[in-house]
């Protein structure tokens, strides 16, 4: 466990903040670390920014995230890791689609050859817009507050994504799901990262299991051959307390 002091904080949108700080670790693109704030808690967080400084961004959502949004510079937390395997980024032009703060873990594969689908519930909650030219960036809404009214797999209808090398992904289960299954009939490459309940990032606990697959350390990146047809992921996951919901496909 490693002391970390926040050095800036910038804030995305409501209850979104990024945090910045100093550490001396190499972290590939979409690898995720364990934040620990005593007293109240760990939560995994994968690194919207991996070169000096390193950042996360954190959407308040529970007891440790919202003490994360509140941070100020000076404040000091705790991480542990990296873990996981993060995204094998192949040169060669690059789709970016990200629901929410999912958008975190894309940022640091962003280059001048990438494109970006960014998506939320509305507009107040779209995040690093300004991060991407105008002419590679797709906005959706589910609203219709902001950009293309609808969810990131019926905007793929209307651009070709055989100009893509590969198409990276990261948001809530239903999206990827959805997203998953257009691309599936596409015949597009493509890798998902996935947010599951999370303890131990080591592979002890087995809250993170999506049909035999752990997360956190066989992920939390899987292909899209990995995860289709796959028992639990878009379907089931596991709460904190262990027990087996059904996720909310709406």
């Amino acid at each position: 466990m490693i002391k970390i002091v926040a050095e800036k904080v910038r804030d995305e949108a409501k209850n979104v903040r990024t945090i910045f700080f100093r550490w001396d670790q190499e972290v590939r693109a979409g690898q995720f670390i364990m934040v620990w704030l005593p007293g109240l808690g760990e939560i995994p967080m994968s690194l919207s920014y991996i070169g000096t400084p390193k950042a996360i961004t954190v959407k308040a959502y529970g007891s440790v995230s919202q003490a994360l949004v509140d941070m100020q510079p000076g404040q000091e937390f705790y991480i542990r890791g990296p873990y996981g395997n993060g995204f094998q980024i192949d040169p060669g032009r690059k789709l970016l689609i990200g629901g929410g703060s999912g958008m975190a873990s894309l940022l640091p594969i962003a280059d001048s050859e990438t494109d970006a689908i960014i998506s939320a519930k509305t507009k107040d909650e779209l995040i690093f817009t300004d991060r991407f030219p105008e002419n590679r960036i797709f906005i959706a809404t589910d609203d219709g507050s902001a950009g293309f009214h609808g969810f990131p797999h019926e905007l793929l209808d209307k651009l070709d994504v055989s100009v893509y090398r590969k198409i990276y992904v990261c948001g809530p289960e239903p999206m990827l799901y959805r997203v998953m299954q257009k691309l599936s009939d596409l015949n597009a490459s493509a890798e998902f990262s996935l947010e599951r309940t999370m303890k131990c990032g080591i592979g002890i606990c087995d809250s993170c299991s999506v049909g035999g697959l752990q997360v956190c350390k066989q992920g939390p990146v899987f292909t899209i051959e990995q995860l289709r047809g796959n028992p639990e992921f878009g379907i089931s996951r596991t709460t904190y307390s262990g027990k087996r919901v059904f996720l909310n496909m709406k």
